[in-house]
């Protein structure tokens, strides 16, 4: 064989896997966004169905959780040294 035939055969490997790490990155989309820390905004996520609550502390990308087959509720509630009325 050739010198030739093997230095082709390299560079087209290479040239297909450049090109499929090109098409995964332009098809994986942005990257992950930015924490946003909201613990002294006291929301929390209800389930109507049985009660349970879970506290919001950090949002990302807010994906509702399901809890007894439901989507669980968002609540906003006053925060516990808030004494303003209404």
């Amino acid at each position: 064989m050739s010198w030739w035939v093997v230095l082709t055969a390299v560079l087209m490997a290479l040239a297909i896997a450049w090109v499929g790490m090109i098409a995964l990155r332009a098809a994986s989309g942005p990257g992950p966004r930015e924490v946003e820390d909201v613990e002294e905004l006291d929301v929390f996520l209800v389930c109507r169905e049985c009660g349970t609550e879970f506290r919001v502390t950090r949002l990302g990308e807010l994906q509702i959780p399901r809890h007894c087959g439901e989507p669980m509720e968002v609540v906003r509630r006053p925060a516990a040294g808030d004494l303003t009325p209404g």
